[in-house]
């Protein structure tokens, strides 16, 4: 059985932290930024895990490549490492910018609601709720409905007022 130069293993252990920390950081969010909670760049959490990670599993690999047994040859392992962590920080400061500026559609609201199609799916009395059917941002979506004369189901209807989240007021299409 072989056994495992030190120094590779204090590298595999910073590796092994930083993997931790990089999971914690991108599951935990926001919670520990290593100077300010409003910083973005070069010092979020995502980039000390993934600088101290290269770090580690870098220097493992290069300790054990190069047979790391003196202080010389460790800090040579060291030296390889910190060549391998400046591109991972710099791509993981790019990623966590990506992830954190990246566009989304905004979240439907009932505002949104006013305007669209949709079907009858419990009829319609004179006075009272009936169901309508209709798309919401690609997804159907199912409301209570109203209109000024009763509607039968199937009958294809357009939303001209949203009466509350989960309510609206419809017009024969």
């Amino acid at each position: 059985m072989q056994v495992v130069a030190t120094g590779t293993l204090v590298f595999l252990v910073i590796g092994a932290v930083s993997v931790v920390v990089l999971a914690f950081a991108l599951l935990g969010g926001e919670l520990l930024h290593v100077v300010h909670p409003n910083v973005d760049g070069p010092v979020s959490l995502e980039v000390v895990a993934g600088f101290t990670g290269a770090l580690g599993f870098g220097g493992a690999i290069a300790n054990e490549l190069i047979g790391g047994d003196s202080p010389a040859t460790v800090a040579g392992a060291a030296g390889v490492g910190v060549l391998a962590a400046v591109p991972a920080a710099w791509f993981a400061a790019r990623l966590g910018r990506a992830a954190r500026t990246m566009h989304t559609d905004p979240t439907p609201t009932r505002d949104h609601l006013v305007g669209t199609l949709g079907v009858v799916v419990t009829p319609i009395p004179t006075t009272g709720y009936g169901e309508v059917r209709v798309r919401l941002a690609g997804q159907p979506v199912k409301l209570n409905a109203r209109a000024d004369r009763p509607l039968a189901s199937g009958t294809q209807v357009f939303v001209v007022e949203s009466l509350s989240e989960t309510s609206v007021h419809v017009e024969p299409y």
